[in-house]
C-alpha cells in the first residue's frame, strides 16, 4: 500500500485547510487510516483515525470539534478537514494505514501502522 498526503500550506489562524491522503495498491476498502502530526521538537501525535467503512472515527482532544476525518472509498481517498486552525496546529502531517483487526484505543500508537505517507506541512500564522 502506498500513501500520498497532500494539501498542506500556509494559513492564518482561524482559517481552514483540507488534507488529502491518496491510497493505492492492496485492498483498500477496509483499510484503517489515521492522521498523525509532528511539530518541530515534539513527538509525533496521532490526531484522528477512520475505519474502513467510515463508520467509526476518533479524534484526539487537541483537534476534536475542529477537525473532521472522512473517506471516499470509490476514490481511495481519505480527507482531514481542518477548521479554526491555531498556531499550535503547525506541524508536518502524515497519513498512516494498516489492516484490521485494530483496537481503536491504540490508534495513536505509531507502531501499529505498516504503511506511511510522506508528510505535508501545515503552517498556521498568528
Amino acid at each position: 500500500v502506498q500513501l500520498q498526503a497532500s494539501g498542506g500550506g500556509l494559513v492564518q489562524a482561524g482559517g481552514s485547510l483540507r488534507l488529502s491522503c491518496a491510497a493505492s495498491g492492496g485492498t483498500l476498502d477496509y483499510i484503517f487510516i489515521a492522521w498523525f502530526r509532528q511539530a518541530p521538537g515534539k513527538e509525533r501525535e496521532g490526531i484522528s483515525c477512520i475505519s474502513g467503512s467510515g463508520g467509526s472515527r476518533y479524534y484526539a482532544d487537541s483537534v476534536n470539534g475542529r477537525f473532521t476525518i472522512s473517506r471516499d472509498n470509490d476514490k481511495n481517498m481519505v480527507y482531514l478537514q481542518m477548521n479554526s486552525l491555531k498556531p499550535e496546529d503547525t506541524a508536518a502531517y502524515y497519513c498512516a494505514a494498516d489492516y484490521p483487526p485494530i483496537n481503536y484505543r491504540d490508534y495513536q500508537r505509531e507502531e501499529i501502522y505498516d504503511y506511511w505517507g510522506q508528510g505535508t506541512q501545515v503552517t498556521v500564522s498568528s
